[in-house]
C-alpha cells in the first residue's frame, strides 16, 4: 500500500520561500515519474512541476526560475524549493507519484495522491 504524504507548507511573506516535501511509503521515487500541484480556492488544480525517473524536470510557466523540483534518493523523499513566492502561488499543494517512469504531460493517471499541505503568501 503506498502512502504520500506531503509537509512543509506554512505561512510566509511575499518574497519568502518554502521547502516542500514528500515521502511516498512502499514507494520508490527514483524509478517513477513524480510531481507537484496545487490548487487555489475556486480555481482547478494546475500542474507546478514534474520528474522523471532519469531527472529531467518540467515547470509551469507561472513557477520557472522561482520553484525547483528534486529527488533525493537516499532519503526516497521529493521536494519543491519555492523562492520569491507571490500571493498568487497560496495554494493547497500536492504530491503525486506515477506508476510510470516517464510523464510527458500534467495528466498523472493511476498515481498516488497526498492529502495537500497548505501554502499561504500575504503581501
Amino acid at each position: 500500500q503506498v502512502q504520500v504524504v506531503e509537509s512543509g507548507g506554512g505561512s510566509v511573506q511575499a518574497g519568502g520561500s518554502l521547502r516542500l516535501s514528500c515521502v511516498a511509503s512502499g514507494y520508490t521515487v527514483s524509478r517513477y515519474c513524480m510531481g507537484w500541484f496545487r490548487q487555489a480556492p475556486g480555481k482547478e488544480r494546475e500542474g507546478v512541476a514534474r520528474i522523471t525517473s532519469g531527472g529531467s524536470t518540467t515547470y509551469a510557466d507561472s513557477v520557472k526560475v522561482r520553484f525547483t523540483i528534486s529527488k533525493d534518493k537516499a532519503k526516497n523523499t521529493l521536494y519543491l524549493e519555492m523562492n520569491s513566492l507571490q500571493p498568487e502561488d497560496t495554494a493547497m499543494y500536492y504530491c503525486a507519484a506515477s506508476t510510470k517512469t516517464y510523464c510527458y504531460t500534467f495528466v498523472f493517471e493511476n498515481s498516488y495522491w497526498g492529502q495537500g499541505t497548505q501554502v499561504t503568501v500575504s503581501s
